[in-house]
């Protein structure tokens, strides 16, 4: 398996960008089923590092998990401060509910970079197929 770090930034900053958004992108998750977000932001991290990272499934599922495990812990941090300004309650609610946000992103995350490579192997040979 190889890890990439050009997939990984990019699945971190998908990662984070989904997750800070979640709740405005899958309206009423954040209230219903907080899982669906998360399992939501984990797959698209995990798509576009695993797209980055190549056509090998194993490259794309390494760099997928821990492109949305280090994105997962990075919008933690900043929704943990951002909880601080309301008060220390909300952001001790936020920081637990965050630990599960990370360790539930990583699955879908794996997941997600295995789909990611699949996709760019196909694409690989689609393009291969034509004519110049």
């Amino acid at each position: 398996m190889d890890f990439k770090l050009r997939a990984v930034v990019y699945g971190i900053v998908a990662t984070i960008i989904v997750g800070l958004f979640s709740g405005a992108a899958v309206p009423f998750t954040d209230m219903t089923l907080p899982i669906v977000g998360a399992g939501l932001t984990g797959i698209i991290g995990g798509i576009v590092a695993g797209y980055v990272a190549g056509s090998r499934l194993g490259d794309g599922a390494l760099n997928g998990g821990v492109a949305t495990a280090a994105g997962a812990i990075v919008a933690l941090v900043l929704l943990t401060f951002a909880g601080l300004m309301a008060g220390p309650v909300p952001a001790i609610g936020l920081f637990g509910f965050g630990v599960l946000f990370v360790v539930v992103a990583a699955i879908p995350g794996i997941v997600g970079g295995a789909l990611g490579s699949w996709l760019h192997g196909r694409s690989e040979r689609r393009a291969a197929g034509r004519p110049a």
